[in-house]
């Protein structure tokens, strides 16, 4: 019976939309998700950087790309890179760690790998610290290998720092691991660091690994032997030992490019003495793990060190988006205060809420419980758009901002003026003298179509806008669209039901007063 009542009064599309939207609401709540801010509102930094010399327009886009896959390896909510001309500007909201991201950020030469030829003394090491000489390059396995740190070396060693590293694969093999003493040499007089200008992939280089702010080996590079072009991916990993490691994948291209210089540097070659290879980037060694074997399978490389997991994802970064077809430099850095951001955000809630209680009062007021409709289809509207800026924000990085939250207080004027073009076809034809009854569902049809073509020219315009613009403009086309969308489901799903249902109460046939209704006669209905 109280089935049939619910199907009779045609409430059952409000009721539906209205618990998925406190359902959702309430999920998104209990999971802790809520909109990500972006730069504007919670603060962050931007960088400038500016090509070396001067780029074509075809490099200079494929760079933004290969930045911005970068940057989004860091999770960054919605950053925005941008071209100004041949100036990239990139704004990051919301960072934890600035300082690493913007070291990432600023790491934008090519990818080289050069053998190392010698450690040299001098600058080379700081108290205490450990060298990348003491990570190496394996083969990808699941051995079991037995740790015996060498004498003098840090306490940050790892199992694959040990005196002797056994191996599986391709058979079982005892490699000693290297003496970093016996690749040390003084640096021969009037040998200097390679500036960056002058770091030619052709020729010899001398290069520091700094971490920190701190010189830990100072490195004679031999030319380079591969560029970031082989790498096909790499990924940070916890090797079998609970010890975080590098997995690397090159090209089917490069892995005979990389088997020749891990020949020679497994056979302490006279162009590779110290059995290592060297990544640089812009113009600074990033690592220089040792070569434990002569060859190997395009996807069976592993980097293995004193790594954290934070040292283990930069670098797998690195490898991953280190080359760039053009090399850039940072021309500003600028912080943006949270503080301010959250100036702008208080002000915007408070101008939006301004706002809304403003359109309720006169709502209400003026259509008295068809106002009250119109606020609840905001409501419903407003859980829905909560949730699926929530879920967003954690599944794919969007942020909230200033421009945002100002297409949002726009789409309100549209949700409302949605409800005001129905409730006005609705007077007029009451006025000319049909009942509530027979003139609510011909008023929302009619009402409807305007109502569609409306929101579709708000959907065209916030189109163009997203696709033809770049920043702040293509977040306020974003969620004014989305807005408008969740609008149209409200209105057809919640307002029309609901009117219909409340056109139907006896309460409101003998007085349409009650729904801001003025009638030409007024029909009691027994």
């Amino acid at each position: 019976m109280a089935r049939g009542r619910l199907r009779r009064s045609g409430l059952g599309p409000a009721l539906i939309v209205t618990l998925t939207a406190a359902l959702t609401l309430a999920g998104a709540l209990a999971a802790g998700w809520g909109p990500k801010l972006g730069l504007d509102l919670e603060g962050g930094f931007a960088v400038t950087l500016q090509p070396v010399e001067d780029a074509p327009d075809d490099a200079l886009d494929q760079a933004i790309e290969i930045i911005r896959t970068r940057v989004d390896a860091l999770g960054v909510a919605e950053p925005e890179i941008t071209r100004q001309g041949q100036t990239i500007v990139v704004n990051l909201p919301g960072v934890t760690d600035r300082e690493r991201a913007r070291e990432l950020v600023g790491q934008t030469a090519e990818l080289r790998f050069r053998p190392v030829l010698s450690i040299l003394e001098g600058d080379a090491t700081a108290p205490g610290a450990t060298s990348s000489s003491e990570t190496t390059t394996t083969a990808a396995t699941d051995a079991t290998t037995t740790t015996a740190p060498l004498e003098g070396q840090s306490a940050r060693a790892t199992p694959f720092q040990d005196a002797t590293t056994t191996t599986t694969d391709p058979a079982t093999t005892t490699t000693a691991a290297p003496d970093t003493t016996t690749t040390t040499a003084p640096a021969p007089a009037g040998l200097e660091l390679t500036p960056r200008d002058e770091d030619d992939p052709t020729k010899e280089v001398v290069l520091q690994e700094v971490v920190d702010g701190e010189v830990l080996f100072t490195y004679r590079l031999g030319p380079s032997e591969a560029t970031g072009e082989i790498v096909s991916t790499a990924r940070a990993q916890l090797s079998p030992q609970g010890e975080w490691t590098v997995g690397l994948e090159v090209t089917s291209s490069g892995i005979d490019a990389f088997n020749s210089v891990a020949s020679r540097c497994f056979s302490r070659d006279v162009t590779c003495p110290t059995g290592q290879l060297a990544i640089v980037l812009d113009s600074q060694v990033v690592s220089a793990p040792t070569i434990q074997q002569a060859t190997f399978e395009r996807d069976g490389i592993q980097i293995s060190g004193s790594f954290t997991e934070s040292d283990a994802k930069d670098l797998a970064l690195v490898l991953r988006y280190g080359s760039l077809p053009v090399a850039l430099e940072t021309q500003q850095t600028q912080e943006v205060s949270a503080t301010l951001g959250n100036d702008s955000l208080n002000a915007a809630l408070v101008a939006g809420l301004v706002g809304l209680g403003l359109v309720f009062a006169y709502m209400v007021l003026y259509y008295r419980l068809l106002g009250l409709v119109a606020m609840g289809s905001l409501a419903v509207s407003g859980a829905l758009l909560w949730t699926v800026v929530a879920w967003l924000g954690e599944t794919r990085g969007l942020a909230l901002t200033l421009a945002g939250i100002t297409g949002i207080i726009v789409s309100i004027g549209i949700a409302v003026d949605s409800n005001v073009v129905f409730y006005e076809h609705l007077k007029e034809d009451v006025s000319r003298g049909r009942t509530v009854r027979t003139a609510v569902r011909g008023s929302f049809d009619h009402a409807f179509g305007t109502i569609v073509k409306a929101d579709v020219a708000s959907l065209i315009g916030a189109t163009v806008l997203y696709l033809l613009t770049v920043g702040s403009v293509r977040g306020f086309a974003f969620f004014l669209g989305l807005s408008t969308v969740l609008d149209l489901i409200a209105s057809y799903l919640f307002m029309r039901p609901v009117v219909v249902w409340m056109a139907r109460t006896q309460k409101v046939l003998e007085d349409p007063g009650r729904l801001g209704l003025t009638s030409r006669r007024s029909e009691v209905v027994p």
